[in-house]
């Protein structure tokens, strides 16, 4: 919907000050709203505040402006994303004696904590980053959705705390570089993102998912709290006959919730299960032609628009094919990357990106899978529990070693494939004979040893996962309900969700994720293992609910994901530019890699000796980052 910015000082600074700085903020990120924007700002004795949003009109385009102001002017707020069961809040808040001047979302948000305070926050359905001034109580507070699908940074300096939806709006306003997080660059190139709560920059932080911030503007302390206590998962009695039908039914509930709008409004469609039952839903929740959009390539082995169509003529939608190739990436591939304001490198953000560009041109929000895989089961990573449990069980330590030896001689790829031999090597890499084997899987960048590797001394932490570790409450990962959790608050969080947002609203479109609902997240948590995934079907029970719905064996077909051939552009078109990157006297200035080693890793890629895509990918989207903000070269 929109974005949003804020600052307190603490001590006095003129409004006008407060106002220019609220202004170059949201300037920045005209695109997440470029239909209107607005800013309130105070000075006092003792601190002053502002707050402004830039807003994308998805509902009531005429009233909705921001900021809002109680009726008693003492509460304030600025609000980004959409609360999808605002029309039920905003009924039992009327019943109770409120009343409302508009129709938008937003104004519910405050009438509820205007009477119920924070405990409001629990009632949200939806995807949102908000702050609320509150003078009867001299605090600030700082909210994000229970999935992460918006974004909200924040920091506090000496003078200043400062929070936006996107770095650039804080970097800019502190008018200085930070150094580079030890942490988050550990975390970005194991990931290939930098999951809540760090960034890249030290003293930068995201707020977590399903977390609100307390300021307290007299002390100028700050508190974090949890909104929804996340119900621990425990499989119920529940038969497979009833599961399945909950299950559709929630689906349906939940397209039928997120398809609200004043806008025009599509789905992206993949021909993957989820998409397709996103897009099928839809068409169902309404008597009009809906609007699919997908994205294929001209390299055959990286396209699957077949499946897209066989799914839009089922629906009988407006379908728009959009057919790419490496020339339609020069000329934007620098904006895409820079515009994430820290490192990340999702080789699926760049064709992401080019949809949004394409389905921007017909509506205004486009309805997505994502989730699906994260809430119903559906990696093929978490094939890798049984897998690893079985292997271990079987080939003894030392027998493995020799086996992995011979992987890495021979299971080599030389060009960017990603088929058996790739598949059985980085399985045989994740092997772990302690139980900590996911903390690999995921690791789409570099394992740990790959990491060690790299990094210079100074700059590697074999750390960085404890915290998440505690998070969890246990330090072996061992099934699917556990690796399921462990994607919820980093891969889910850092990584699909910060691509979506970022190339959606780059391009001013909003996406919307019905899968993304904390009701079917903790139905799906009650479900028996085995309902998830029965034997070697992934998401069994999600295909189940609405099989009858589809041409026979179609939710069965593979379906490679949503990537780009990343792997021959750095051979080709980017060589010259990746080859600047490991130039001896940048690296030796940065002080963060083994020079001798990252040089290796990158020339044998581009020689073809041995294919790298993941890992030299990671390594010249940070570079690209790294010139743009500490070199100032594009």
């Amino acid at each position: 919907m929109c974005g949003i910015n804020g600052i307190i000082t603490k001590t006095n600074r003129k409004k006008d000050i407060i106002t220019n700085v609220l202004i170059t903020m949201n300037n920045l990120i005209t695109h997440r709203g470029p239909d209107d924007d607005g800013l309130f700002s105070e000075e006092n004795e003792q601190f002053s505040i502002g707050m402004a949003m830039r807003r994308l009109s998805i509902i009531d385009l005429e009233s909705g402006k921001q900021p809002i102001i109680s009726d008693d002017n003492q509460i304030v707020i600025v609000f980004n994303g959409e609360i999808y069961n605002y029309k039920r809040i905003k009924s039992k808040l009327e019943s109770e004696g409120m009343t409302f001047s508009t129709s938008s979302d937003t104004e519910v948000i405050l009438k509820a904590y205007e009477k119920y305070g924070t405990q409001s926050f629990q009632w949200l359905d939806g995807m949102y980053a908000f702050s609320i001034y509150d003078k009867n109580i001299n605090k600030l507070y700082i909210a994000r959705d229970f999935f992460g699908e918006k974004p909200l940074y924040y920091t506090h300096t000496n003078n200043e705390f400062i929070w936006a939806s996107e770095l650039k709006s804080i970097i800019k306003t502190i008018d200085f570089t930070p150094n580079i997080s030890k942490k988050g660059l550990n975390l970005y190139f194991r990931l290939t993102y930098i999951p809540a709560p760090h960034t890249i920059y030290e003293n930068i932080l995201k707020l977590e998912a399903n977390h609100y911030i307390e300021y307290n503007l007299a002390s100028h302390t700050s508190t974090i709290h949890k909104i929804n206590a996340e119900i621990k998962p425990q499989a119920s009695n529940i038969s497979f006959k009833d599961a399945k039908a909950k299950t559709k039914e929630l689906v349906y509930n939940s397209v039928n919730s997120r398809s609200i709008a004043d806008v025009g409004l599509g789905t992206f469609l993949s021909g993957g299960v989820d998409s397709s039952i996103i897009s099928l839903c839809l068409s169902q929740a309404t008597d009009k032609k809906i609007d699919t959009f997908s994205i294929g390539f001209k390299k055959a082995s990286y396209d699957e628009t077949d499946k897209s169509r066989v799914v839009a003529k089922m629906i009988n939608s407006n379908h728009h094919e959009f057919i790419i190739d490496e020339d339609d990436l020069k000329n934007n591939i620098h904006e895409i990357l820079v515009n994430f304001d820290e490192p990340f490198s999702d080789t699926a953000s760049l064709p992401t990106h080019l949809l949004s560009e394409k389905t921007k041109e017909h509506v205004t929000v486009a309805l997505t899978g994502d989730g699906g895989d994260e809430v119903f089961g559906g990696y093929n990573k978490y094939y890798i529990g049984k897998m690893n449990n079985r292997y271990t069980s079987l080939i003894p330590k030392v027998l493995h070693k020799s086996i992995l030896s011979l992987s890495n001689k021979h299971l080599i790829n030389k060009d960017d494939a990603r088929g058996k031999k790739f598949q059985i090597n980085k399985l045989l890499n994740a092997i772990n004979y302690e139980g900590n084997f996911y903390w690999d899987i995921i690791s789409l960048a570099n394992t740990n040893n790959q990491l060690k590797e790299i990094m210079s001394p100074d700059y590697y932490d074999k750390s960085i996962f404890e915290e998440y570790k505690e998070t969890l409450g246990k330090q072996k990962i061992k099934t699917l309900t556990d690796f399921r959790l462990v994607d919820k608050i980093l891969s889910l969080e850092g990584g699909m969700l910060v691509k979506v947002d970022r190339t959606s609203m780059m391009n001013s479109l909003e996406c919307r994720a019905p899968f993304l609902n904390r009701e079917i997240w903790e139905f799906a948590n009650t479900l028996p293992e085995n309902y998830l995934m029965k034997g070697w079907n992934k998401k069994h029970i999600l295909k189940e609910a609405f099989r009858d719905q589809f041409p026979t064996g179609f939710l069965e077909k593979s379906k490679s994901g949503f990537g780009s051939p990343t792997g021959d552009w750095l051979r080709q078109s980017l060589r010259k530019e990746l080859e600047s990157y490991v130039e001896p006297n940048l690296l030796k200035s940065q002080g963060l890699f083994n020079i001798e080693v990252i040089t290796k890793l990158v020339k044998d890629h581009l020689d073809s000796k041995k294919d790298s895509t993941f890992r030299v990918w990671s390594f010249y989207c940070f570079q690209k980052w790294y010139k743009f903000n500490y070199l100032n070269k594009n």
